[in-house]
């Protein structure tokens, strides 16, 4: 009886890493960047409404958690407008 399994290891040739386009990226376009800030204040009006929620039910670690998320998420629309 012969050993006739294949040897270990790879059989396919490893995949090259993704190289890095030159230059600096593309900018979104307007409409883009509006709809995505739009979004984000949404969620941060929704983390706002946690925020009082939790408040007026005593909550305190909650409501401050919820009113950090909202003020980030109200940072995070302002950089989505200006940087692009």
């Amino acid at each position: 009886m012969t050993d006739e399994r294949p040897a270990a290891g790879p059989t396919e040739p490893a995949a090259q890493p993704p190289t890095a386009p030159a230059g600096p990226p593309e900018k979104r376009p307007w409409i883009e960047r509006l709809g995505l800030a739009i979004v984000a204040l949404v969620m941060a009006a929704l983390f706002a409404i946690v925020a009082v929620a939790a408040g007026a039910g005593g909550e305190w670690i909650l409501a401050s958690m919820s009113a950090v998320g909202a003020l980030m998420t109200i940072a995070v629309a302002a950089v989505t407008v200006i940087r692009g």
